[in-house]
């Protein structure tokens, strides 16, 4: 593992309108392997998630990814980077089918010559899509949808993926798969950042965690820093 962070956040403040979410927040990722983010709802981490990949615009602070200011660039701009963010809930346009999907996340100059290459690697982790690989996004399940969802992000050829609660709302039996899924890519290669509530599976696949709260990070926990599953938990409800 390289000494330099691939994303490095300094001091960033951003929110809606007057309403400010981070407040001066700093963290990087990439230095020591995944990163998982938790803490209560609605605290700020989809917020830090949108400011670093170009859907919220930062009032302070800097976003470097791989040592390059992406602060305030556009989300294509930062996409064709490789730093490439699937977000919370379905986000997939209903009437493109799976194929469809696969094809606009290779989009990028960047991605395009691995197109082949990663429509197998998609494939292969869900076999499910393959099967369904005509059928419109509106005719899929919750769970199916969200394996279109990070199989169009592993079509763009990430060098950083970001997962905002990849498991959210999922049946047992289908968040397990996910987290499968997720364990897989993780294992490829590709470094994460995960906000999850299961924090069990943050555990597994994280070597390095934040909890965000009230915008800011209260609590950073490295590796070689044993934690427990209790002790998290008390940090998150503030005992």
């Amino acid at each position: 593992m390289s000494d330099a962070a691939l994303l490095t956040v300094e001091g960033v403040t951003a929110g809606y309108g007057r309403v400010t979410v981070l407040h001066g927040i700093s963290l990087d990722a990439g230095r020591f392997g995944n990163v998982g983010l938790f803490g209560p709802n609605g605290h700020g981490k989809t917020t830090l998630l949108r400011a670093v990949s170009g859907l919220v615009a930062p009032k302070k602070g800097t976003i470097r990814f791989d040592g390059e200011d992406i602060t305030g660039r556009s989300a294509r701009a930062i996409v064709a980077t490789g730093l490439i963010h699937v977000p919370q809930g379905n986000r997939l346009f209903p009437d493109l089918t799976i194929a469809d999907c696969m094809a606009l996340g290779a989009f990028s100059p960047r991605a395009r010559p691995h197109e082949a290459a990663n429509r197998e690697k998609v494939v292969k982790l869900f076999p499910k899509l393959g099967e369904r690989w005509r059928q419109r996004v509106r005719t899929l399940s919750g769970g199916e949808r969200q394996m279109v969802s990070i199989g169009t992000a592993l079509m763009s050829h990430p060098r950083l993926l970001i997962l905002d609660e990849p498991t959210l709302g999922l049946s047992p039996k289908v968040k397990d798969e996910l987290c499968a899924a997720v364990l897989d890519i993780s294992q490829s290669g590709v470094p994460l950042i995960v906000v999850e509530q299961d924090i069990e599976f943050l555990l597994e696949l994280c070597q390095q965690l934040y909890l965000v709260d009230h915008g800011t990070v209260a609590t950073e926990i490295r590796p070689g820093e044993s934690i427990e599953h209790a002790e998290i938990m008390a940090m998150y409800f503030g005992h």
